[in-house]
């Protein structure tokens, strides 16, 4: 791929970029080192390692999409330590938002009808803008105030140039060095194009609110928002207005006020639901995505960004919250290591455990204001990392979810006895899934089978000390098929045969073309061009029996 002249800007900055942090040891630091990094008050500007603040920093200054992929890269503890980690988890865009004129112009087209017509309040000034989109608060005739959110003009075309230069990038660096293919960065770059171009249809994020409302509605302290579809599109989306407070800004008198016990009990149950149930799940729950409603409920905002879960996932993850609500430290590891990929000659499985056991124990009795489940979880993801175990990149995002919902829990009530919580709905899960699996098809099936493994059993038991008894017991393995490989043996036999035939046919002829005659062919010994004329033959058939007949041979 060339590199045009209107994207030199692009490729420059980029590479500017990775100089500055090629030239750092970022991606080797061990995590005493880090630690040290962190605190160290004599670190200057114009270290060779630059700071967590600082990469976000520069992430930021080079524009949206960077800052997407700042985000994705807080997901992958193989690749940055934590003190990165935890600070590209902070990346947040807020940037000018485009004038009324332009929002209103992208509103008539997307829903074909103009904005004065669809409400009757709205406010030209934005709550809030980002760099996919901004919103608006508005009213419709009905009496009903919505947010109405706005995807900024050319928003796509410019993500999608500065995804084109990454690819390219990527491509390249994965050709010329080890560490882009050790990290699989030409990966990394399809899955923010892929989490991009979902956050930029607006109604893949209509489709999430509606699916996490229906899954969140038998909990009372849960509130999400209703998507008016007739107002919104791929690039306009219409929804009710949730009127709240950050629950980081709220004072000690509202905090009073509110219901803490049962706001945090319906916030962790409703998470785990959406991770172990559903398999689907709000993916960033950080506190400015959730509000305090003025009737003291918790709302969950922006779905542009979810996580999926399949099956066995679920199943692990299960296992896991059980293994960290009884601060079993053995059973986590084992959990890990069963949802994870590792070489057994590699890899240190018992430092690995007695790692893991000792995070364990020193998170065991806190309390909300000390508990941090999505940091051990992410604690114990780096881990198995420095040990050499790939851990399901799902893990971490479980890690990020449960991080932002620490932060919550603590904001609210500091006191709260989490693990207790989490153990009471964990068991109620149990005991729903066992009670799931009792009425499907399969458990009566298996059922079935269990019932004719007991009923055939003793039968066929009697059967196998008979012959064991009687000296007829034969067991029969199939590693060699002995028909075949006699087949084959006098295959190779009978041509080697003729291959002696042949041979004694051309060098008969051969001796006879110096021996006078009368009888003659072509000017020379008739039997000596018969003998000729007949290895010729001959040796065509066994060519054509070796390139014809051979391959249709394992068909048979």
């Amino acid at each position: 791929m060339n590199l045009l002249p209107d994207k030199y800007d692009k490729y420059l900055r980029f590479l500017k970029f990775i100089i500055k942090y090629w030239n750092s040891d970022i991606f080797s630091k061990n995590e005493d080192e880090l630690k040290k990094f962190k605190t160290d008050k004599s670190h200057s500007e114009n270290s060779l390692n630059p700071s967590p603040q600082e990469l976000a920093d520069d992430l930021k200054e080079m524009g949206p999409t960077y800052i997407k992929l700042g985000q994705l890269l807080s997901t992958r503890p193989d690749i940055l330590p934590a003190p990165y980690l935890h600070a590209l988890t902070q990346l947040q865009d807020n940037i000018e938002p485009v004038s009324f004129e332009k929002v209103e112009s992208i509103f008539q087209k997307e829903i074909g009808t103009p904005i004065a017509h669809a409400f009757s309040v709205f406010h030209e000034k934005p709550l809030a803008s980002a760099s996919i989109g901004q919103v608006h608060e508005a009213r419709l005739f009905s009496g009903e105030k919505v947010a109405v959110k706005i995807q900024r003009p050319d928003t796509q075309r410019q993500f999608i140039e500065d995804l084109e230069t990454l690819t390219t990038l990527a491509e390249k660096a994965e050709e010329y060095t080890k560490t882009a293919r050790k990290f699989s960065v030409h990966n990394i770059i399809e899955e923010l194009k892929h989490i991009l171009l979902q956050e930029l249809d607006y109604t893949k994020e209509a489709q999430n609110l509606g699916i996490l409302k229906e899954n969140m509605k038998s909990f009372q302290y849960l509130k999400v928002p209703s998507v008016y579809r007739s107002y919104s599109s791929e690039k306009v989306l219409t929804m009710e207005l949730i009127e709240g407070q950050k629950v980081t800004q709220l004072s000690p008198s509202q905090l009073i006020e509110l219901p803490k016990k049962a706001l945090v009990d319906d916030l962790i149950k409703g998470y785990l639901k959406q991770i172990i149930v559903d398999g689907f799940a709000h993916a960033d729950p950080h506190p400015g995505n959730v509000h305090i409603t003025a009737d003291h409920k918790l709302a969950l905002l922006d779905l542009g960004m979810i996580a999926q879960f399949d099956n066995r996932l679920q199943e692990n993850i299960l296992k896991l919250m059980i293994g960290l609500s009884h601060s079993d430290g053995d059973h986590i590891t084992n959990v890990l290591l069963e949802m994870s990929d590792f070489d057994d000659q590699q890899v240190e499985v018992h430092e690995f455990r007695r790692m893991v056991i000792r995070r364990t124990q020193e998170s065991k009795h806190s309390k909300a204001k000390d508990l941090q489940t999505g940091r051990d979880i992410l604690e114990i993801n780096q881990l198995a990392v420095q040990h050499g175990i790939q851990l399901p990149v799902e893990l971490t995002i479980l890690g990020k979810i449960l991080l932002n919902i620490d932060q919550i829990i603590a904001c609210l009530s500091p006191q709260h006895e989490i693990q207790k919580t989490v153990k009471k709905y964990i068991e109620q899960l149990m005991k729903r899934r066992t009670f799931n699996d009792l009425k499907s098809g399969s458990f009566l099936e298996s059922l079935l089978e269990s019932r004719d493994l007991a009923k055939n059993l003793p039968h066929r038991l009697n059967k196998i000390t008979e012959n064991l008894a009687a000296n007829k017991f034969r067991v029969k393995l199939d590693a060699i098929d002995e028909n075949r490989f006699l087949y084959a043996f006098q295959k190779v036999a009978n041509r080697i045969s003729i291959s002696l035939i042949i041979a004694a046919l051309i060098l008969g002829a051969a001796l006879i073309m110096r021996i006078p005659t009368r009888s003659t062919l072509w000017g020379y010994p008739t039997l000596a061009i018969l003998l000729f004329l007949s290895a010729t033959c001959i040796g065509l058939y066994l060519v054509y029996q070796i390139l014809f007949k051979d391959e249709s041979e394992p068909k048979k």
